[in-house]
């Protein structure tokens, strides 16, 4: 039976190739971007697959009117990808700067939480379903010029670990992906070295392959989760002078 996927911030970038990845192997999947145009596009590519919404996931009724609208027309989902995320410089020096990290905060942490929200009723009472958070290797410490994205990550990891103990024993199962550096136009503009960079579709080849063992956390590449790990327990005198 062919899967039934629901997938954020699915008009490019990771998203995209995850989109693309189960598209090309059969499965039914919910779209959420709020590029109608590259929604259309990925439309006419899989014109019987794929069911579109141009929507923001900071908007909560947008959010349960799609949900509802896939799982009446294709049923409860078996994964649902909480995807969607931006990436803005913060300086907390500039006092402007606390505009860009309600932005990224409402789209990364609680935009995360809204797009699980209208389906979990439904999937407890199926008793099957995955919940997807991406969160990524920042989360692991604080990075200057990044304390709006890092912290974002940082809240992602903890709450999708409290939802997959609240979740326990509902069948419901939920998975923390943490990718590295992966190949987008998020990550063409940095300007530093970004060691075991992936291109898009292999680093959603390995986000599938973890979603399906349901793997609870799940590094990607491998090698970054070393790297993640050594700065998590850097000391601070030290990581203060990296």
């Amino acid at each position: 039976m062919a899967l039934k996927v629901v997938l954020s911030g699915a008009s490019s970038g990771l998203g995209l190739s995850l989109a693309r990845h189960y598209l090309e192997r059969g499965a039914s999947v919910a779209a959420f971007a709020r590029r109608a145009d590259l929604l259309q596009a990925l439309s006419l590519e899989f014109p019987d697959q794929v069911y579109c919404y141009a929507l923001d996931v900071r908007d909560a009724a947008a959010l349960r009117q799609a949900a509802c609208d896939f799982m009446a027309r294709v049923g409860v989902p078996d994964v649902v990808i909480a995807n969607a995320g931006v990436s803005v410089g913060t300086l907390t020096e500039y006092a402007e700067d606390g505009d860009a990290f309600q932005q990224v905060m409402d789209i990364n942490v609680l935009g995360m939480v809204k797009t699980f929200q209208p389906f979990v009723a439904a999937m407890r009472e199926a008793h099957q379903g995955t919940l997807v958070g991406i969160a990524s290797v920042a989360g692991f410490r604080g990075l200057p010029g990044a304390g709006a994205y890092s912290a974002s990550k940082s809240a992602a990891i903890t709450y999708l670990e409290s939802l997959r103990v609240e979740l326990r024993g509902s069948g419901i199962k939920v998975v923390t992906i943490c990718p590295g550096y992966v190949k987008t136009a998020m990550t063409e503009v940095n300007p530093y070295p970004m060691p075991f960079i992936l291109e898009a579709p292999e680093a959603a080849r390995r986000i599938v392959r973890a979603i399906a063992r349901q793997t609870a956390f799940a590094v990607i590449p491998w090698q970054m989760g070393v790297v993640g790990w050594l700065l998590k327990h850097l000391p601070n005198a030290l990581y203060d002078r990296l």
